[in-house]
């Protein structure tokens, strides 16, 4: 749902409809988009990604640990562990729209014909007989017997806070969340969503600023691990009005100040949220990351525009890169030139065509981004973020921009001392010649990925 807000604190008191979720009482998803104020957060440290990355293949600074082997966050089959849920083919990658309704038949099928393949939550009036059962698959906050997944409490850190204290049962809108208000209780929110929850259904949360930067790693943490099954965060970098403050995005550097619009509006900061959630991930890679991404104006008062198709591809490989096993697409806008709730159906042929595309570009790179990545089999320099891959006898290399001008970089191969690499959706070839390649990244919004048949490389 996420709605910005510059504070962790319960918005003022609203009456609005309840429903119910798995046997407790809880106004609907539309009615709390439209009742709370807006939260966003979250940075990409501008000195680069953060350290630890348990899936990541390339160092940038050109140093290698060793070669090994990581399976994706959770396991290849982590999906096939839930009833009804997810399919589990290597050919599967989630890619998900928030909070949407589908009330015809034609509804699902625009979406579907724009490469998504999940719905993370529905509004009730929404009608699951429409989706594709082959290719359409729902996650809901209500129960129904077609859901694949149940959706917990959004952003409960930025509502009900990090702590164990009772809760009411109310949600924003509803009155006073936790029976002290000494006392936050998003974590017994969440636990108590859960547990309503039929056994064996997969379960999900999203969560907001108070995981990303404001908490300690401890309370974020325990969020982060906590009762879902599969977790998110939105931070909104290319729309958010607060973000590049020194008290939100700013927090991530070594020594917090704010940040310039060349740091706060990159698309890197998207694959940077991803890696903060899996870095407070215990165990470490138990549980998969999905990225959350806007694609319209979150913001009655944030930027002039929203973000463009390259922003927005850049941002979902970023997030890729950082091992996000999932994308899900914030389509709300608030503020700008086309308020409303689904931007894919009413803002124009340029941002459906553009998503449509990023959509393809990642659904046919779905073996890929299920498969095992090496760790330490490549080393680049230059101001790049990547990870390595293997796949059917050749080695892939994802990469992304990292700064606002990264310019070149070189990558290192201990595996290949000579062969062609194939930069895949960009009809051109380069060269690896003793053991080594160059690229150029123009931009912030510069992706590039590298095919390298090479045996040699074999984990």
């Amino acid at each position: 749902m996420n709605h910005p807000r510059s504070r962790p604190t319960p918005p003022a008191e609203r009456e609005s409809p309840g429903t119910r979720l798995y046997g407790l009482v809880r106004p609907s998803m539309a009615a709390v988009v439209l009742a709370m104020a807006f939260v966003a957060g979250g940075c990409h440290a501008p000195e680069g990604p953060a350290e630890g990355d348990g899936r990541a293949g390339v160092s940038g600074d050109g140093s290698s640990a060793g070669k090994s082997v990581s399976e994706p966050d959770g396991g290849v089959d982590y999906y096939g562990r839930f009833e009804h849920g997810l399919p589990t083919s290597e050919e599967y990658f989630p890619i998900g729209l928030w909070l949407s309704s589908v009330t015809d038949e034609g509804q699902a099928r625009h979406e579907r014909e724009a490469g998504l393949n999940l719905y993370v939550d529905l509004t009730e009036d929404s009608n699951l007989d429409f989706l594709d059962d082959e290719r359409q698959r729902a996650l809901t906050s209500w129960s129904s017997p077609d859901s694949a997944g149940a959706v917990l409490g959004d952003e409960v850190d930025m509502w009900a806070g990090a702590g164990s204290g009772e809760w009411t049962g109310n949600f924003p809108g509803q009155g006073p969340i936790c029976l002290d208000e000494k006392r936050p209780c998003g974590l017994t929110v969440q636990q108590q969503l859960a547990s309503g929850v039929e056994p064996g259904v997969m379960t999900y949360a999203n969560y907001g600023k108070g995981v990303t930067f404001w908490f300690s790693d401890h309370e974020a943490s325990r969020f982060v691990s906590g009762p879902q099954d599969v977790v998110s965060a939105d931070n909104y970098w290319f729309t958010d009005p607060n973000i590049c403050a020194v008290h939100e995005g700013g927090t991530t550097l070594p020594e917090p100040r704010a940040l310039t619009a060349s740091e706060c509006r990159l698309p890197a900061n998207y694959g940077w949220t991803v890696q903060r959630l899996r870095n407070l991930m215990e165990p470490r890679g138990s549980k998969p990351v999905w990225a959350f991404i806007e694609i319209g104006q979150p913001f009655q008062d944030g930027t002039e525009a929203p973000p463009s198709v390259a922003q927005i591809r850049a941002a979902v490989w970023s997030s890729l890169v950082h091992g996000a096993r999932g994308i899900v697409y914030f389509g709300h806008s608030f503020g700008g030139p086309c308020p409303t709730f689904h931007v894919l159906r009413d803002c124009g042929s340029a941002l459906l065509e553009g998503v449509s595309d990023i959509n393809a570009e990642v659904t046919s790179m779905a073996p890929v981004l299920n498969a095992p990545t090496i760790e330490g089999a490549v080393q680049v320099e230059g101001d790049v973020d990547a990870t390595v891959t293997w796949h059917q006898g050749s080695l892939y290399i994802l990469s992304t921009a990292a700064s606002p001008e990264p310019g070149g970089a070189r990558f290192r191969l201990d595996c290949v001392r000579d062969a062609t690499v194939n930069v895949v959706g960009e009809n051109r070839r380069l060269t690896v010649h003793d053991g080594q390649f160059t690229d150029g990244f123009p931009d912030e919004t510069t992706v590039h990925l590298y095919e390298i048949a090479a045996d040699s490389c074999e984990p």
